[in-house]
């Protein structure tokens, strides 16, 4: 039994059928990665590699749905975690983009982050540090094409610049807030700006990347 694995391997999975066997469902993402005193990289490695073995499957082509297989490749149990693509670059358009567009992907707690074709995108520079968003992290993203007065959002600037903002709907202008004092709001005429995404959670730094 498990010869195709390795040892830890075998103890990964071996984790994952007890916690399902004893309590009905598998594991959080942090759960499991302090359980084991692994990183939360070292679990999307173990992911992948019992996919390739066949002890895993993860269903659909963007943010998809990881599932622990019986040896008949039956589905045994839903886990509660789900891969998301990494966009390397946003365009105009909700960022439903091809494989070869994503920088890698990221495992996270599919009971936290719910909704469809969820994406993510790295920071870079430290206008949103004041809420604790820095550089290098990743923001978890719903997509979608309007939002709500002070929700946080990931905005198209004249079909060239992405950026990741405090949005507010103004009487002939919107204003899109960093949250970090040293930096100056921006106010855009309406039509040079298009949302595309709404910040639902972030991912601290490198070592949460699959």
């Amino acid at each position: 039994m498990y010869e195709d694995l390795t040892p830890k391997q075998i103890n990964f999975l071996k984790y994952l059928k007890k916690k399902i066997d004893g309590k009905g469902y598998a594991p959080s993402l942090r759960k499991a990665a302090a359980d084991l005193d692994i990183s939360h990289a070292a679990v999307a490695q173990f992911i992948r590699s019992l996919e390739s073995k066949g002890y895993l499957r993860r269903d659909g082509h963007y943010s998809r749905t990881i599932y622990l297989l019986s040896r008949t490749s039956q589905m045994a149990a839903t886990l509660r975690w789900r891969e998301v693509p990494i966009i390397g670059k946003v365009t105009a358009g909700l960022p439903m983009y091809a494989q070869h567009d994503w920088n890698g992907t990221i495992i996270v707690d599919g009971n936290i982050y719910k909704g469809h074709n969820l994406f993510a995108l790295r920071l870079k520079g430290d206008s949103m540090k004041d809420i604790g968003m820095l550089s290098d992290d990743l923001v978890i993203c719903e997509p979608r094409q309007y939002a709500q007065n002070g929700e946080i959002v990931v905005a198209l600037i004249n079909n060239e610049e992405a950026t990741v903002k405090r949005f507010f709907l103004c009487k002939d202008h919107i204003e899109l807030c960093p949250e970090n004092k040293a930096y100056t709001l921006m106010r855009y005429g309406f039509g040079e700006v298009l949302i595309q995404g709404k910040v639902i959670g972030v991912q601290r730094g490198p070592d949460q990347l699959s």
